[in-house]
């Protein structure tokens, strides 16, 4: 039996994965904003002329494509590593928050603006990785 002691800090991990759904809601009524300027109706998910709209969506769905990985990896790594993990995590939402701001300029290519997301991203991706080899005793 693994008993896991959550870490005092750990509630700053948890207040990351709060945050991070408020980048969510963010993006979602930036779509909703440009679905009523443009008049594109659900179910249209993409435009079929309307390249703004679909900046604003790309940035929406390419988020929630990452979304499972980033919340696996922010819980589990911050479960050993809190406070470098909440920080990582901290780094890709103000990442995604840079893509969009990019994306949203209409000019796809000023999405990698937030290309530093990634960093945050692999850091939670180390801090996993290194719990996990804890848990199964390689260190």
């Amino acid at each position: 039996m693994v008993v896991i002691e959550l870490l005092p800090h750990y509630g700053s991990v948890i207040l990351v994965g709060i945050a991070s759904a408020f980048l969510l809601t963010w993006q979602g009524i930036q779509v909703g904003k440009m679905r009523k300027k443009f008049k594109i109706t659900y179910p249209t998910m993409y435009s079929n002329d309307n390249t703004l709209f679909n900046c604003y969506q790309r940035a929406h769905q390419n988020t929630l494509e990452n979304y499972p990985q980033f919340l696996m990896l922010l819980f589990i790594g911050g479960l050993q590593y809190p406070l470098v993990t909440a920080v990582a995590g901290l780094v890709w939402i103000a990442g995604k928050v840079s893509y969009s701001l990019g994306y949203y300029t209409g000019d796809p290519a000023k999405r990698m603006r937030g290309g530093y997301s990634y960093i945050g991203l692999l850091t939670m991706l180390g801090t996993s990785l290194c719990f996990a080899f804890k848990l199964l005793e390689f260190y």
